[in-house]
């Protein structure tokens, strides 16, 4: 089947068009997604062909008259998480006001798999990449920038050869420190990512900060706990065992995102643990469910689908003449609920 109405003619396929070429379908194939493997020679034939025989994917008929891809990819740490979900969202209501259509990809923190998809996404000619790194190297980035396929990162600061927007996590991880001490916490755990990235790090830097601050040794007051990241939920859950395990436990845990928390929670709760009269527990982002939990959940707000707006009119911004790299970087901000309050000991 081939999707044509009753009574309208055929439309031609890969095998008619490879026939009237002179060439295997195989050949064809290549012209339209790896054209660098044909000879220059052949792959006009072939096109030659296809417009004889009106022959014309979408995306190859937008090529060959020299209109950009509608497609932008956006390979993000995780789409199943409410953070980047949210960050999509945004992107996706900038990019469709000028007709283009986002792509997600996962990474789940896996190098390897974060590079497969930005080869898949570079052979599919998209008009631009919307990335958030698992690695800090950006070396590979300004190539594929380099190659002809823009790149903006999204919730990671560039070193200046890429647009970027951001976060400033160094100041949302010292705003959520000082409430905890401000409370009289001197023994925080932070819940973090098995393998740090960026945001992390920074946020690591501001607990430390906060501590400097108040006169306190950050080395004795930060437990730094770390979780797999594919359902983070439960693995948050599980990383109580380590927090309520060690020498000297926290009164208070701070959460990698609000999904963390949800999980921290739950497995506070299943041991008897009350929140907040026995353990604090803080999260970060201000996803939609932060304020609906029992308790509601003190945490720190970033603007995702502003993050996701600006980033996209950057990368729609790079093919206008006169484009030159932004690095923008947005101020969180620290909300207080129920779910912190001073330590009973």
């Amino acid at each position: 089947m081939n999707g044509d109405a009753p009574g309208e003619p055929r439309r031609p396929g890969m095998r008619q068009v490879a026939k009237e070429a002179g060439v295997s379908p195989t050949t064809v194939s290549n012209v339209l997604n790896n054209p660098e493997l044909v000879a220059e020679e052949t792959r006009r034939r072939v096109h030659a062909a296809m417009e004889r025989m009106g022959y014309l994917p979408d995306n190859a008929a937008r090529r060959l008259r020299g209109l950009p891809s509608p497609l932008v990819g956006a390979v993000t740490l995780d789409i199943a998480g409410p953070f980047f979900t949210e960050v999509c969202r945004g992107v996706e209501d900038r990019l469709l006001q000028d007709g283009c259509m986002l792509m997600t990809c996962s990474t789940d923190l896996q190098p390897g798999r974060e590079r497969h998809y930005l080869q898949e996404l570079e052979k599919q000619r998209v008009r631009g990449v919307l990335i958030t790194p698992v690695e800090d190297d950006l070396g590979p980035l300004v190539a594929l920038a380099g190659r002809g396929v823009p790149v903006v990162l999204l919730d990671h600061r560039s070193d200046g050869r890429l647009c970027s927007v951001s976060i400033d996590n160094q100041w949302g991880g010292e705003q959520i420190a000082a409430h905890l001490i401000g409370l009289g916490h001197r023994r925080i755990a932070l819940l973090a990512a098995a393998i740090e990235v960026q945001q992390t790090a920074e946020r690591h830097a501001g607990v430390r900060r906060a501590f400097v601050k108040a006169g306190l040794d950050p080395d004795r007051g930060m437990l730094d706990v770390r979780v797999p990241s594919p359902d983070i939920t439960v693995t948050a859950a599980a990383a109580l065992e380590d927090v309520l395990g060690a020498p000297d436990p926290p009164t208070a845990i701070l959460c990698l995102n609000d999904t963390a928390a949800l999980g921290v929670i739950g497995g506070l709760r299943e041991r008897g643990i009350a929140v907040p009269g026995e353990m604090s527990v803080v999260g970060y982002d201000d996803v939609a469910f932060a304020a609906q939990l029992a308790p509601p959940l003190t945490t720190v707000w970033q603007p995702k689908r502003e993050l996701g707006r600006v980033a996209a009119e950057l990368l729609l911004d790079e093919a206008r003449p006169g484009h030159r790299h932004q690095k923008l970087v947005y101020r969180p901000r620290l909300v207080v609920r129920e779910s912190t309050a001073p330590p009973r000991r």
